[in-house]
């Protein structure tokens, strides 16, 4: 599990996490605005990876959505 903190502003962000041999440490802050975050409930926010990625980029994450798996066609034997 990753832990991500923000600054009181939100116009910064830490991310630390495990990369298997040892933590990362991982910021980032925009020069102008604010990281556009979701609610918290019970003391914590959930979001996906592809809501993350967008948070990350600075981009309003309630616009993202994931795509849907194309099934791989099965050919007839």
């Amino acid at each position: 599990m990753d832990t991500v903190f923000r600054a009181k502003r939100a116009n910064r962000i830490r991310i630390v996490l495990w990369d298997g041999s040892g933590l990362v440490l991982v910021g980032k802050q925009l020069e102008g605005g604010a990281f556009r975050w979701p609610p918290v409930v019970d003391c914590a926010v959930r979001v996906s990876a592809v809501e993350f990625a967008a948070l990350f980029d600075a981009i309003d994450w309630t616009r993202v959505q994931a795509t849907k798996r194309i099934p791989t066609p099965m050919a007839t034997a």
